[in-house]
């Protein structure tokens, strides 16, 4: 493993030094240590309040917020273009160099990532790191939920030229000279529209409290939430506590007094996924590990349809109960998806490229795009060969 790693890590460095030599015949501007430390870490666009009166959600509207909200909304599926995926004017094409300079800020999670500003001030969150397998996972998970009409990040995998980083800022947080290069890497830009925040200590929201929702006065039927909640086993999704779901108020759907009628509940660092859900979270086993997620069923009980989840040991998902409506909605979803998109989708989460960490036993050869979307195909069969009780 260390000796597939160390090659890995060198073509790396090789490629770094390529692009360093780039960058500085190129003339590539970016910002300058000094400005990013003086930069106050702006707000993303969603985050901005919309009035001064705009406050935090109490625990009674956040209530209310989830009562009203819709999960999934219509998507021309086979038009979804996996491979660029969710464009816009803050988007970065697939395997883009973004130069930036690094911003040292204490991040939560255990993954590998770090804060770094382009040049018009904008902080971005990038992960990073051969072996970090929510590198490949969130470009994964984010991808399919966003091409299925459910919500989620959008995130593009890129390379990442970062002044001032360390060679692993993670765990060296300290500003240093040069500049690294940082390849695979990820980039994770928040969904459009604006994020509700809560005062209660679940901001977010947990999987059991879609059944919270009312189908009388809401948009999201129940069919669309056990669809999503199949899709959750799925891409075998283990970290599923309350922050990491988020309320989203979509576009166009705040009012001048902060209220949201658009309400949407989104899923949020998705990269723990396509693998094998698990009690402790661990990554290797969880995260894009190619050998465990072909090999877990979808169904724990399929006559009964309730579904193959292991509950972490900080989730709020564990082997789901389905409706029949609700893996119709899912089957038909999954089945409008080409091989071509499914071949884009692998190709450009760069599964090939996924090592399993140092912790490993034995060197793993990384499986090929082809094993992961003949994999993909198995587990749709399962879900649309099945029936569940009425």
């Amino acid at each position: 493993m260390w000796r597939c790693i160390c090659f890995i890590a060198g073509m790396t460095q090789l490629r770094a030094r390529l692009v360093v030599a780039a960058l500085v015949s190129a003339g590539l501007a970016v910002l300058p240590v000094d400005a990013a430390r003086e930069t106050a870490k702006p707000l993303a666009k969603e985050d901005k309040p919309r009035s001064k009166e705009e406050k935090p959600l109490s625990k009674k509207a956040r209530m209310e917020f989830i009562r009203k909200a819709q999960v999934w909304t219509p998507t021309d599926v086979s038009a979804m273009d996996l491979r660029a995926g969710p464009q816009g004017k803050d988007t970065f094409a697939p395997n883009a160099l973004v130069a930036c300079d690094y911003v040292p800020e204490s991040l939560p999670g255990s993954s590998r990532k770090f804060d770094c500003a382009i040049g018009d001030g904008t902080v971005l969150k990038v992960r990073y790191g051969i072996g970090n397998g929510e590198v490949e996972g969130s470009v994964l998970a984010s991808r399919l939920l966003w091409a299925l009409g459910f919500g989620a990040d959008r995130v593009y995998p890129v390379s990442v030229a970062c002044r001032g980083c360390s060679v692993d800022p993670w765990t060296d947080r300290k500003r240093a000279q040069g500049i690294r290069i940082f390849d695979p890497a990820a980039i994770e830009r928040k969904p459009e529209g604006h994020e509700m925040k809560a005062d209660t200590e679940n901001s977010g929201w947990a999987w059991l409290e879609l059944a919270s929702v009312d189908d009388s006065q809401g948009r999201s039927q129940r069919a669309q939430r056990d669809a999503l909640t199949l899709l959750a086993v799925f891409m075998q999704h283990t970290d599923t506590k309350p922050e990491q779901q988020r309320l989203l108020c979509l576009p166009g759907g705040m009012t001048d007094e902060g209220v949201c009628n658009k309400p949407f509940l989104v899923l949020h660092d998705v990269g723990l996924t396509f693998g094998h859900a698990n009690f402790s979270n661990d990554t290797d086993t969880g995260s894009v590990n190619f050998s465990e997620w072909a090999r877990t069923p979808v169904w724990r009980d399929s006559k009964a349809c309730v579904a193959h989840l292991s509950k972490s040991h900080t989730g709020t998902l564990g082997d789901p109960k389905i409706s029949e409506g609700g893996r119709a909605f899912l089957a038909n979803l999954l089945d409008q998806l080409s091989d071509e998109q499914l071949r884009d989708l692998f190709e450009v989460a760069r599964v090939d490229r996924r090592v399993l960490g140092p912790a490993s036993a034995k060197v793993v050869p990384a499986a090929s795009v082809s094993e992961w979307v003949g994999a993909f195909k198995r587990k749709r069969d399962e879900i649309v060969m099945n029936h569940c009780p009425a």
